[in-house]
């Protein structure tokens, strides 16, 4: 039996991409707060700076702390989005496995 691979592509499309986009739209979500906290943390600086109550070498202290903070925040989605991926692949792979299993006539797609 031949397959489709028009149709084969489709249908793994079909299943793949919303988990993709909402992992995009996820790292959009976290990138737009860490980079909020960020300002807020930048701003915080300057005040206290212009009130005398931290001196410069604290200034850096403080935004390094909240650059790591943030750092490990969005260094995480790269890990959420390694588990989307798989995610993605696997719902693809699952929407076509008996069809492909079928046509090879094995479990090629466990």
């Amino acid at each position: 039996m031949a397959l489709d691979v028009g149709s084969l592509a489709s249908q793994m499309l079909g299943v793949a991409l919303p988990l993709l986009q909402k992992d995009a739209q996820d790292a959009k979500s976290f990138a737009t707060l860490e980079f909020t906290k960020i300002a807020q943390t930048i701003a915080s600086i300057g005040a206290q700076l212009a009130a005398g109550e931290i001196s410069q070498e604290q200034a850096g202290l403080y935004l390094d702390m909240q650059k790591n903070a943030s750092q490990t925040v969005l260094l995480s989605l790269e890990g959420l989005g390694l588990l989307a991926v798989e995610s993605a692949i696997n719902a693809a792979l699952g929407v076509i496995k008996t069809t492909v299993n079928t046509a090879v006539g094995f479990a090629l797609i466990a």
